[in-house]
């Protein structure tokens, strides 16, 4: 059986007041293989960008230079076996005043939406998301949910759902840097950062 990494970081916010983000963005990362993510932050942290990350504990993209930006996504189009997905919600298409009350369950359904079409087959995947849901009873709530629109459409199909700190994995910061690409896209008409990316994505939206 084959394995297989996702990691699972979102940009954009819930909100629906007035200085809310218009959209929200969630992206899934998939790998064959982790290290490659490791040796690539690594490498920034011990030679070219040395200084420059001297005193970060994680890359976060919001804060980051273009120009380390640019070369994480350059290096990761050199990492085989790398498919990514998105899923976007358009907030002015929610209507159910339930969805905008209730943050979490709105997240798990956008999240459902994603994992249902992620197509896999007889494959272990090790799912790491960033631990924004910090009681566990939403983390088993997320987790059980998540995992039931994955098996929906895969066939052999395993799965374990771990929600980490991103500092501790290198793919979370590389999704978090994926969903602000594609969220700069929706949000402000910026495509230019996701150009830059040449692996394989797939693009879904909540409602059509």
């Amino acid at each position: 059986m084959k394995f297989k990494y996702m990691y699972i970081d979102e940009s954009g916010d819930l909100g629906f007041s007035a200085g809310s983000s218009k959209f929200l963005v969630i992206s899934a990362l998939v790998v064959d293989d982790y290290r490659a993510l490791d040796h690539i932050i690594k490498n920034m942290r011990r030679n070219k960008f040395k200084k420059e990350l001297a005193k970060m504990n994680e890359l976060k993209a919001y804060k980051l230079y273009d120009s380390l930006r640019f070369h994480m996504l350059e290096k990761l189009n050199l990492v085989s076996g790398v498919k990514i997905f998105h899923i976007i919600l358009e907030k002015r298409k929610v209507f159910s005043n339930y969805s905008k009350q209730d943050k979490h369950k709105l997240y798990n359904y956008i999240a459902g939406k994603l994992a249902k079409n992620i197509l896999m087959s007889d494959v272990d995947v090790d799912i790491k998301i960033d631990k924004s849901k910090g009681n566990i009873f939403l983390q088993k709530d997320f987790n059980d949910y998540f995992k039931r629109m994955l098996e929906e459409n895969s066939d052999g199909i395993k799965c374990k759902i771990e929600h980490s700190y991103s500092h501790s994995w290198s793919g979370l910061q590389f999704a978090d840097l994926i969903a602000w690409c594609c969220f700069q896209k929706f949000e402000n008409n910026d495509p230019s950062y996701l150009e830059k990316l040449r692996v394989e994505q797939e693009f879904y939206t909540v409602w059509n």
